[in-house]
C-alpha cells in the first residue's frame, strides 16, 4: 500500500502519443487522444476540454442560503443547485462569481471567500469549478441571458441536507458546496474573507 502523500507518481503517468479534436461547440471541445500507458501499451482517452466554471454559496444574514431551480436538459429534470456559471476566456474566477451571482439571482455580496476547486468529472472532463462563498447580500435586479430560465429560492442548511439525504438534491457541485459550508461553520476548515471590489 502506498502513502496518499507520495509525490513520486511517475509509474502512474500517461503520455500523449497523438490527439484529435472530434467536436468543437460553443462551450465544449471534445478530444480523442492516443496515450502511452506506464507499461508501454497504448490506449484511447476521450474527454472534454472545458474552460472552467464557478459556483457561489450565497449566505443570507439570517442563515438561509440562496439556491436555484433550473431545468437541466441532459438529465431531463429540474435540479436544485447553488448559482454557477462558465468562466469567460481571460476572466478571473472572482469576477465570474460576482457576475453570475448578480445575473442569476440579483444579489450582490459585500464579502467573498474562495473555498477551493472541484473537479467534478475527472474521467472525461478537464472542468474545474471554483467554489466561492458570498455574504453581506443585497437584493437587486437579475440579468438573465435570453436562454436562461430559473427560479430563485432560499433554504436552510438543514433543509438542503435533508434533501441530499433523501436523494432529492443530487447536483455534485451543490453537495460539495454543502460540505465546505458545514466544515467552515463548524470551525474545521478556514476561509479568508475579503471585501468585494
Amino acid at each position: 500500500m502506498t502513502d496518499v502523500h507520495n509525490d513520486d507518481d511517475r509509474h502512474l503517468r500517461e503520455e500523449l502519443v497523438s490527439g484529435q479534436q472530434v467536436f468543437q461547440g460553443r462551450m465544449l471541445d471534445v478530444r480523442c487522444d492516443t496515450v502511452r500507458l506506464p507499461n508501454g501499451a497504448t490506449a484511447t482517452r476521450e474527454y472534454i476540454v472545458h474552460p472552467g466554471a464557478v459556483m457561489v454559496i450565497p449566505l443570507l444574514d439570517d442563515g438561509r442560503l440562496v439556491v436555484e431551480r433550473q431545468f437541466r436538459y441532459p438529465v431531463g429534470r429540474v435540479m436544485l443547485e447553488f448559482p454557477a456559471g462558465k468562466i469567460d476566456a481571460g476572466e478571473p474566477p472572482l469576477t465570474c462569481a460576482v457576475r453570475e451571482l448578480a445575473e442569476e439571482t440579483g444579489y450582490r455580496a459585500a464579502e467573498w471567500a474562495r473555498a477551493g476547486v472541484l473537479h467534478n468529472a475527472i474521467g472525461y472532463s478537464s472542468e474545474g469549478i471554483e467554489i466561492w462563498l458570498a455574504r453581506g447580500l443585497t437584493a437587486g435586479q437579475r440579468g438573465l441571458d435570453d436562454e436562461e430560465f430559473l427560479d430563485v429560492a432560499t433554504a436552510t442548511l438543514d433543509e438542503l441536507l435533508a434533501m441530499a439525504a433523501s436523494g432529492e438534491l443530487t447536483d455534485a457541485k451543490t453537495l460539495i458546496g454543502l460540505m465546505w459550508l458545514q466544515n467552515w461553520q463548524s470551525g474545521r476548515w478556514t476561509l479568508n474573507w475579503h471585501r468585494a471590489a
